[in-house]
């Protein structure tokens, strides 16, 4: 069998699921060509030190010269970064000056990709806080750490890393906002409407032997909340989605919450006929030469899931220790873990690729909590223990 049996425990939280595969031993750094980070909705690191990105720069510092970070979009929780009058405006480049630094302060190169949040949480003013996270990166990350697709533009954006890992970053609000469109003209994009950057994306996937990575704010599986999985408490406590403190039971009414956004009211959940057209669209980019990776954040929480228009998906959306959801085990899920952390791809000189999915605890300590290999064909993952 390619996938041992999974052990699932109950946690009142929703399904925490755990593969029961035997771990697989981190390789040497002399094998690897590049370690690359997925850490998402980063963007509300605590002031006083974020436990996950105080374990992210101890796991940079073992082996900066072979890292990279993606940083996997919600960049700048509520609302990106707004105009520098708004009274939010200083905490909000502290808030993404502290991802900048983490990169900065080890030499490590990083990747910042944009999410709904980073977008004026879907709002008007969208685009010019795009804008300024773009220039903030700019300034801020001494040549090491950019944002892509620049502001506007859907992408796909290429970057080819040594000679083994293509990565393809998109701005996947581009598709659920008619504001993010209208700026993709306005900044002249080479890409700005959905049937080029279909055929783009297409022409991306061709790595030339490469391990291919796709990254994008929005899944395209998921156990989580956009993924339309809600737990007891949002039936029971559904105010706490408008203040964190409101625990207010409203049993019964309070079941009209996660029942509407199933019905797609929210641009932002896989329910809504936005989210199922970029689905439909990206699946048929994926298709023909399905990467072997598409990550993503937006759902807060770890999960790996096998299968589908990726060989595989990754939700790393688990960036601020104390943001997460609760999650249930969709088909084909090897893990969907309600906890803080990231996930680390090992992409080794030999064409191997290792998952490590490191959980993150509020003293800012970690540990990796599962491993595997990753392949096209399961056998190879398995390193040919198929019958």
């Amino acid at each position: 069998m390619g996938i041992p049996l999974l052990a699932a425990l109950s946690a009142g939280c929703g399904a925490h699921i755990v593969s029961s595969a035997p771990p697989v031993p981190a390789p040497a750094n002399d094998a690897v060509e590049t370690r690359l980070f997925l850490i998402g909705d980063a963007g509300a690191p605590k002031a006083s030190g974020e436990p996950v990105l105080h374990a992210l720069g101890e796991d940079l510092a073992l082996d900066p010269a072979h890292s990279l970070i993606v940083f996997l979009g919600d960049n700048v929780y509520p609302k990106g970064i707004p105009d520098s009058t708004d009274a939010g405006y200083a905490e909000a480049l502290r808030r993404l000056d502290d991802q900048i630094n983490i990169a900065v302060q080890h030499r490590v190169r990083a990747w910042f990709i944009p999410g709904n949040h980073d977008w004026d949480r879907s709002g008007a003013d969208g685009y010019a806080r795009i804008r300024r996270q773009d220039e903030r990166i700019s300034a801020r990350g001494a040549g090491l750490v950019r944002m892509r697709p620049l502001a506007g533009c859907p992408g796909p954006v290429v970057a080819d890393e040594g000679r083994r890992l293509r990565l393809v970053m998109l701005d996947t609000q581009w598709w659920l906002q008619s504001e993010a469109q209208a700026a993709a003209i306005k900044a002249g994009c080479a890409v700005n409407d959905s049937a080029g950057a279909v055929d783009s994306l297409r022409g991306a996937l061709a790595g030339g032997g490469r391990r291919v990575i796709v990254v994008g704010h929005h899944p395209l599986r998921s156990g989580g909340e956009h993924g339309g999985f809600f737990d007891w408490k949002d039936h029971i406590f559904p105010l706490r989605h408008v203040a964190s403190w409101l625990w207010l039971p409203l049993p019964l009414i309070g079941s009209a919450y996660p029942l509407s956004r199933n019905l797609g009211i929210n641009s932002q959940d896989m329910s809504s006929s936005a989210y199922k057209r970029m689905k439909l669209s990206l699946a048929v980019a994926l298709s023909d030469q399905p990467p072997l990776v598409y990550a993503s954040g937006h759902d807060h929480g770890l999960q790996v899931i096998q299968g589908g228009v990726a060989h595989y998906h990754l939700v790393s959306g688990a960036g601020i220790y104390a943001h997460e959801g609760p999650l249930t085990g969709v088909d084909g899920a090897q893990l969907a873990l309600q906890a803080a952390g990231y996930m680390r791809l090992d992409i080794l000189r030999d064409g191997r690729v290792r998952l490590g999915v490191v959980v993150v605890e509020k003293d800012g300590t970690h540990r990796e909590v599962q491993s595997q290999w990753l392949a096209a064909d399961p056998c190879v993952a398995d390193q040919g223990n198929c019958n």
